[in-house]
């Protein structure tokens, strides 16, 4: 191994790299900030709310109608552990905590979009009526296998 030389820098090598580094960190924060939520939803008065009811928890989040994530909340989040989570009491209370979030944005009228097969899926819909939303539509998209699996081989002794 030979000695390494280290080359010495001047100041305005230094200040011009310096400049170069702010320049493409001003870049890459200007393009990576994400457009305001208010503003993709305060223009709207129609959002759709997606219902996901499962045995294990229950998820609601709302979107614009391009599809857009503006606000979520699931059982998990909110601190029901365990089998309380699937509960129709914390659907209610995830549904409560959305509308917390949402009160400042002004949305009127929803379309729900409600899927699964748990026991929050009713309590989660009830919910959303009983805070006052205009309420457009309700649609089930639980998907349901037309055929099923294939079944197994039959066992060979």
């Amino acid at each position: 191994m030979g000695k390494r030389r280290v080359i010495a820098k001047t100041e305005e090598e230094v200040l011009k790299e310096n400049e170069k580094r702010e320049a493409v960190g001003k870049k890459a924060t200007q393009s990576t900030k994400p457009k305001s939520k208010k503003s993709k939803i305060g223009q709207l008065d129609c959002a759709n709310i997606y219902v996901q009811s499962t045995y294990n928890n229950t998820l609601v989040t709302l979107t614009t109608p391009g599809g857009d994530v503006v606000a979520w909340a699931s059982a998990g989040s909110i601190g029901f552990k365990g089998p309380k989570k699937a509960t129709p009491y914390a659907a209610s209370k995830v549904v409560e905590t959305l509308m917390e979030k949402l009160r400042s944005l002004g949305v009127r009228r929803v379309n729900i979009f409600v899927k699964g097969v748990g026991s929050g899926r009713d309590a989660a819909v009830r919910s959303l009526a009983s805070h006052g939303f205009e309420i457009e539509s309700i649609k089930d998209v639980t998907p349901i296998p037309h055929n099923g699996c294939r079944p197994p081989k039959p066992r060979r002794v």
